[in-house]
């Protein structure tokens, strides 16, 4: 693999992972330049990491006990160079565009199921608020009302979820951190809910 393109991917996992200044993990260079890890590609990709910390071109320090990668002047000089030139290695998708990209795709797909099994939640809320006029005796025992509640929870925050994936959750560009931050003057209560929904795999979790 060429040297350029270890350099680029190290320079822009660094720049996601928002500490370009410290660098990134051996498994975010990895997943910027498409190599699964624990493989035969990505051992040789940690070789030349360490030959180019030998040239001056990375350097290694460590973020909560784990090796990260940067940039060295050198490196930078030398990818500055390169794309000057017009010959800037390309480097694939990142990941972040990648979980962009599949989040519609899935957003898409699951949208109108969301919607109807939430409109279904909510026509049984409607049949149960009907019968409280007639008592004890008719009404549903208050374990329902919990379950059903509990369930329109998971069904709003599926549906708000896939909302924001498909309608509301810009294309990242390469050139910044994608980050899903608080709107100014945001309650932090409303902030909370919000966590997590740019994560697809969050949908498949029972209520």
């Amino acid at each position: 693999m060429d040297d350029q393109l270890i350099l680029a991917a190290v320079r822009r996992a660094g720049l996601h992972g928002g500490a370009a200044h410290r660098g990134a993990p051996l498994r975010a260079v990895l997943a910027h330049l498409g190599i699964t890890r624990r493989t035969t590609s990505a051992r040789a990709v940690r070789r030349r990491l360490e030959e180019l910390e030998q040239r001056g071109a990375v350097r290694r320090s460590r973020a909560h006990g784990v090796a990260v990668w940067g940039l060295a002047p050198a490196g930078t000089r030398r990818l500055v160079a390169a794309e000057r030139a017009g010959r800037g290695p390309v480097l694939g998708e990142s990941p972040q565009h990648l979980a962009w990209r599949r989040g519609r795709l899935a957003a898409g797909q699951e949208l109108a199921r969301f919607a109807a099994r939430l409109d279904a939640g909510l026509a049984e809320a409607e049949e149960m608020l009907a019968t409280l006029p007639a008592g004890a005796g008719a009404a549903p025992h208050s374990d329902r009302w919990f379950a059903l509640g509990h369930r329109l929870l998971g069904d709003c925050r599926r549906l708000g979820s896939a909302w924001h994936c498909l309608h509301e959750w810009p294309e990242p560009s390469d050139e910044h951190a994608d980050r899903d931050e608080p709107g100014p003057g945001e309650p932090p209560a409303l902030r909370a809910l919000r966590a997590g929904r740019r994560n697809v795999t969050l949908w498949a979790e029972p209520d």
